[in-house]
């Protein structure tokens, strides 16, 4: 992208006829990268992230595109813009957008209760009572579920030896939904959000209502159709795949298998780098995908500009429209469908429009989408969990903004 604005710039003085027309528009976009750069080079400077890819769509057209750092920091192999990383969180948008596409097709309803596709599935409350969960209550975190890492370890969920989708346990799909079922809800279906193991039961519900697995249902309704070539369950080419780590002092430290680390209050994050390489582990809806950052851009702005090829027009909008009411998923945001959805920018401390869709994941990762400045943002780092949630987001993001005002 630098040398696209200094062949313009170079290119107005050897035509002074067309200085005037050429160069306020190439000092412009200059200008404008360079802010997005700076953010990018600070956290790496700063020894914050070790690699990324950051990629910036606006009104349909990609107007950045930056590839930084490594991939293999080690080995000194360079990130590039087709590395594969371990998605985490960002499986969630995907597999949201798979169940929504049989939703078109008329295989799913929202207002579906689980047991129609999962007859044991009946988690209980606190009182012993099985409450009825709806499709659209696990699509929006509000089915009372949670998740373990969130947890102190030895509470109910580590006691059933329950799976978040990223961790060394090697089990069925089907064996982590019955061990989720046997621990108590949280709250009431509907009262409250949690986020959750919800997406990784909503796949369970995938492969029994197309009655295929998971990944093949996947495939189908969303990468394929979007030409998604590297998005999938696992690895195809471990050689593409990122090198994992985590924020260290003084640089960020390369990931053990399993790697383990504080989370909250008294919570415990376990990763598995090497669940990504194993065919053997079970397709996590809400964690358990790679994929590479254009790919991503895809899903993204087909949603953004209206579903097509996998989704109809109004139900691509709702994901992106809050769907849990006045309940809150942070300050100023409430939830859609795969993302978060900013209600209140002043509260959100954020110059994102009402009405941005964004999440994360876990190994380093933010995307927002906003659709009033018909805006797309992604950015994908190998380094947890600044990636994901530090400074390097809040500056890329401001960066963004300012670029494009």
């Amino acid at each position: 992208m630098r040398r696209v604005a200094l062949a313009a710039i170079t290119l107005s003085l050897l035509m002074p006829a067309l200085a005037t027309a050429a160069s306020a528009p190439a000092q412009s976009a200059s200008e404008a990268h360079a802010r997005i750069d700076a953010a990018i080079d600070r956290a790496i400077a700063e020894k914050r992230i070790v690699g990324a890819v950051v990629l910036v769509s606006h009104e349909g057209k990609l107007i950045y595109q930056r590839v930084a750092g490594f991939a293999d920091r080690e080995s000194k192999r360079p990130m590039q813009l087709d590395t594969v990383f371990r998605l985490s969180s960002v499986s969630k948008p995907i597999v949201s957008a798979a169940a929504l596409a049989l939703v078109d097709q008329g295989k799913l309803s929202l207002d579906d209760p689980v047991t129609k596709w999962l007859p044991e599935f009946r988690p209980k409350l606190a009182s012993g009572t099985a409450p009825t969960i709806t499709m659209r209550q696990l699509l929006t975190h509000t089915s009372g579920l949670g998740y373990k890492f969130a947890e102190k370890p030895g509470t109910a969920y580590y006691q059933a030896g329950v799976s978040d989708g990223f961790d060394e346990l090697r089990i069925s799909l089907d064996e982590n939904v019955r061990r989720l079922s046997s621990v108590p809800l949280f709250n009431k279906p509907g009262e409250a959000f949690r986020y959750s193991l919800s997406i990784d039961v909503l796949g369970a519900v995938l492969e029994k209502a197309a009655g295929k697995p998971l990944a093949q249902v996947v495939a189908e309704t969303v990468t394929q159709p979007l030409g998604m070539r590297d998005t999938g369950f696992w690895a195809k080419d471990p050689a593409r795949l990122a090198v994992p780590y985590h924020d260290a002092q003084p640089a960020p430290a390369k990931m053990d298998d399993p790697y383990s680390m504080p989370f909250g209050e008294g919570g415990r994050m376990t990763y598995s780098p090497s669940r990504a390489l194993d065919p053997q582990a079970f397709p996590s809806g809400g964690a358990g995908m790679v994929g590479t950052a254009p790919d991503i851009m895809r899903l993204l702005e087909a949603v953004r500009a209206g579903g097509q090829p996998i989704l109809k027009a109004q139900t691509a909008a709702s994901m992106m429209r809050n769907q849990i009411g006045s309940l809150l998923a942070g300050p100023g945001t409430g939830f859609g469908f795969g993302g978060a959805v900013v209600v209140d920018p002043a509260a959100s401390h954020t110059p994102q429009s009402p009405g941005t869709w964004q999440w994360g994941g876990v190994y380093g990762h933010s995307w927002f989408v906003d659709p009033a400045r018909k805006l797309t943002v992604v950015a994908f780092t190998n380094t947890a969990l600044e990636g994901m949630w530090g400074k390097f987001t809040t500056d890329v993001r401001d960066a963004v903004y300012e670029s494009i005002e």
